[in-house]
Parts: C-alpha cells; sequence; structure tokens
C-alpha cells in the first residue's frame, strides 16, 4: 500500500483583475471576499502545505484577506499570466511535496470534497484533472516531475496546453455537475452571486 502523499495546495490570486476594473479578489462573495472563499476551502482539504499567491493589489488583499495557515507569495510579474504565479510558487513549494494541486482564487464553487477525489482518484498520475460534466477544469494535479515544465510555461492558458500536450498522461476525474465559474467580467461575476444566491 502506497503511503499517504504529501500534497501542496496552490492558490492562484495574483491577477490584476484588467477586464473587471476591481481586484476581483476582493469581490463581496457570502459574507466575506472571493478569495476568503477559496482560502476558507483549501483550508479543509488537508493540505500539508498552503500557498497563495497574490500580485495585482497585494497590499490590500493582505489588509482585508484572511491569510492565516497560507504562505504567500509575491509575483512581481504578475501580468505575464498566471503561468508566472506559478513560477512563483514552486520556488516555495516545500521539498517533500509529492503532489500539487492548483486552485483559482476567483473560483469559489470548487469544493474541499473536490480536491480530495482529485488526489485520491489520481492514482500516481504525473498529470491529473477534474472531468466535469461540461468539460474538463480545475483543479489540477501535477507530480513532482512535471515541475520543471510547469515552472517553463508562459502566459494564461499555458497550462491546459501542458496537458494537450501530455494527453495520454492525463488521467480525468470524473466530478458531478458542471465546471465551477470563474470571474474575469462583471457579468460573470453578478451570475456567479445569482448562483450563491440562489442555493443559499
Amino acid at each position: 500500500m502506497n503511503a499517504r502523499p504529501f500534497v501542496t495546495g496552490l492558490v492562484l490570486a495574483a491577477g490584476g483583475s484588467k477586464r473587471l476594473g476591481s481586484p476581483k479578489q476582493l469581490l463581496p462573495y457570502g459574507d466575506a471576499t472571493l478569495l476568503d472563499r477559496v482560502l476558507e476551502t483549501a483550508r479543509t482539504c488537508g493540505f500539508d502545505q498552503l500557498l497563495c499567491v497574490l500580485g495585482g493589489s497585494a497590499d490590500e488583499v493582505r489588509k482585508r484577506v484572511d491569510l492565516r495557515g497560507a504562505t504567500v507569495v509575491v509575483n512581481d510579474d504578475f501580468g505575464e499570466g498566471c503561468s508566472s504565479s506559478i513560477a512563483a510558487a514552486l520556488r516555495a513549494v516545500d521539498p517533500r511535496t509529492d503532489v500539487l494541486v492548483l486552485l483559482l482564487g476567483d473560483q469559489p464553487g470548487v469544493t474541499a470534497a473536490t480536491v480530495r477525489k482529485l488526489i485520491e482518484h489520481r492514482g500516481n498520475a504525473r498529470l491529473a484533472a477534474c472531468s466535469y460534466d461540461d468539460g474538463r477544469g480545475h483543479p489540477l494535479a501535477f507530480a513532482r516531475d512535471a515541475y520543471p515544465e510547469l515552472a517553463a510555461l508562459h502566459g494564461d492558458k499555458a497550462v491546459w496546453k501542458l496537458l494537450d500536450r501530455h494527453a495520454e498522461e492525463v488521467v480525468d476525474v470524473p466530478i458531478a455537475g458542471r465546471i465551477p465559474r470563474d470571474v474575469d467580467t462583471d457579468e460573470e461575476y453578478r451570475a456567479l452571486r445569482s448562483e450563491q444566491q440562489a442555493t443559499t
């Protein structure tokens, strides 16, 4: 029987929110903010290490978001896309880490149960993703030997290109329901709030 892997959770929350016009990390969601909700979930996932990458509006986020339990990494190159945040975070990943799980700081609909299922059902896969009813989505999981390729990525969509490039190595873990909504525009935020209010 395999020993339990050492898992690092990585919350990507460095975006500059260009299309939105205000820091999406700080948008109200429930009784806190979008990023608060994601970090609250992350703290219940049982990660051995939790990292959170900040960039745009980092000082304001530090003041207003509960970052307890997370090691904060600041990505000064956040304008170059989320790949730069992954590269910055890799320098802070615990050397004991077997699996790195990527979560988006603007995707509060991801649950701890989804994260745990991803980790449990990936087996020893080098790359794993969540397979929702309407397609592949976050969170994503990467074994340690994928780190060099992660560190070399460039741009916002490069992580998906990495999965496509190694399609035969990706384990897709079935997750019931649609891909949880993330937020890049005001319209997406309004839709997310409507969904959240409909379930409370």
